[in-house]
């Protein structure tokens, strides 16, 4: 779903206080101090100048590209920041007789003649069909900052719609630079950062949001263990293990898709030398009847057609994959495809995976496997012949203190794989077990049925500890503990 930012936090606001949630607006983050059993921030209340203390036992730097909390702890970066400038306007208009009979989301604007705005490439992208839009385009950074206000704005709008007399309302307009930044570790000590303070991209790809809540909930079930005191304290050192290459991989991939576009502009002619009329005849060639036009709509169709890395790139949207101590090994190697692992997704059940999307079915309805699990709760997945793994979920549940949810499927049972998908999907025996984190991600893979609910219930028992940085308790456990990846 598109939601833009400023339709969906309103939203998250009120599901957070709705649970609790202090939210305090307007409040600055100043400095922060931190012991051996917590953090003191010093804050700022920004309407009464007033600066008070917050004590805390964690403190979490969700505070953007220019992250003052990643700035105070040093976290190491890698690449540029200010590589290129952006301008966004937000407008009110009606573009219905544009937009309507041909919907889309972002509509790229290419032109000649725009010498004084740059070189005439923006897109206007839809925030309320087809009234409320967004436009964004670049300007040089060596030079001054353009000027943007309401008059500018709008002429601006006008020119890029190509409507002169367009009735247009501007509602902001903002400032931002093209980055290409990430942060190799996102963790000092007590404080962690996450989101944009640690992955500094353009907005390519459309990777920000979803990234971002991503290393919300890998970090926040995390921190709920062990503050519950159902964890380790090594659990914490998983959180950078495993969303730093994730961040890598999302600057690396949107800044590719930036480049992307110059192969485009140039075979369209929009960057050929002279003035407006030599550009505007170097983009109105592709449309002779000649071998050079007929090259030039070749080059053009090829250009686009590698966009899809910026469209469709499916493996970095949901091919995270997870390599830390809070993924049990089963000692089956990592299925290896030839596709393009960026443009591709392939689901697996490999420990370290997302748990793969199938439909099942529940009281005659459909389910998908990601609705089953999840929800702050670790899950397993089994068949019929796996019974024995059901009862060592009870056990381990009564032993570790806190609910697994257990998901038997097969016909007669609550949860039934109607069409056969799951089968083909489980990569295991029938009786199999798949442990599933409560972020949705394998933690650990039993290919094949436990002998006894005894066995069953000590490796499952030392998966989970593994899992969640628990001292093995028992050399039982600890010989349990080799035996994991034979098992499997």
């Amino acid at each position: 779903m598109d939601l833009p930012q400023n339709l969906l936090e309103p939203i998250l606001v009120k599901a957070a206080a709705a649970r609790g949630t202090d939210i305090r607006f307007g409040t600055e983050y100043v400095s922060h101090v931190q012991d051996e059993s917590g953090v003191t921030a010093t804050v700022r209340d920004r309407l009464s100048g007033e600066s008070y203390e917050i004590r805390a036992q964690y403190l979490i730097g969700a505070d953007g590209g220019r992250s003052k909390v990643a700035e105070d702890i040093a976290l190491p970066m890698e690449g540029t920041m200010g590589n290129a400038g952006s301008y966004n306007i937000v407008f009110h208009a009606d573009l219905t007789k544009y937009a309507a009979h041909r919907p889309g989301l972002l509509y790229f604007i290419l032109q000649s003649g725009l010498e004084k705005d740059g070189l005439g490439i923006g897109l206007i992208r839809l925030v309320r069909r087809w009234y409320e839009w967004m436009l964004v385009s670049g300007y040089d950074l060596n030079g001054p900052a353009p000027d943007l206000s309401e008059a500018e704005a709008i002429r601006l709008v006008r020119k890029m719609v190509g409507d002169p007399e367009l009735a247009v309302k501007i509602t902001s307009t903002s400032l931002w630079t093209v980055n290409n930044q990430y942060a190799t570790s996102y963790r000092d000590r007590r404080v962690f950062c996450m989101g944009d303070a640690v992955h500094r991209h353009p907005p390519n790809n459309g990777l920000g949001s979803n990234t971002s809540m991503q290393d919300a909930y890998n970090l926040s079930w995390k921190l709920a263990f062990l503050i519950q005191g159902k964890s380790g304290a090594g659990l914490l050192d998983s959180y950078s293990a495993e969303r730093a290459p994730v961040g890598k991989q999302v600057v690396l991939r949107a800044n590719k898709s930036i480049e992307s576009y110059l192969p485009v502009f140039e075979t369209i002619g929009l960057l050929a030398p002279g003035n407006a009329a030599q550009k505007q005849s170097a983009i109105d060639a592709r449309k002779a009847a000649t071998s050079d036009g007929l090259a030039q709509r070749e080059q053009i169709r090829v250009a686009v057609a590698n966009k899809t890395h910026e469209y469709n790139a499916h493996g970095v949207e949901m091919g995270q994959f997870y390599s830390s101590s809070a993924v049990v090994s089963d000692g089956v190697p990592v299925p290896q495809y030839e596709d393009d692992p960026e443009l591709y997704f392939h689901p697996t059940t490999s420990p370290g995976a997302r748990l793969p999307h199938v439909w099942l079915q529940r009281d005659g309805k459909a389910v998908s496997t990601l609705d089953i699990a999840g929800k702050g709760r670790f899950s397993i997945f089994t068949g019929i012949d796996g019974r024995f793994w059901a009862k060592a979920a009870e056990e381990s549940s009564n032993v570790l203190g806190f609910a697994i949810t257990v998901c038997i499927i097969g016909p007669g049972q609550e949860i039934t794989d109607l069409y056969g998908d799951w089968a083909l999907a489980r990569e295991m025996e029938e009786g199999g077990c798949l442990l599933v984190r409560p972020d949705g991600f394998v933690a650990w893979r039993a290919q094949k049925p436990a002998s006894n609910v005894n066995e069953a219930q000590r490796l499952l028992l030392q998966a989970l500890r593994q899992t969640l940085s628990l001292q093995v308790e028992s050399e039982q456990d600890a010989t349990s503990a080799r035996s994991l990846e034979v098992f499997a």
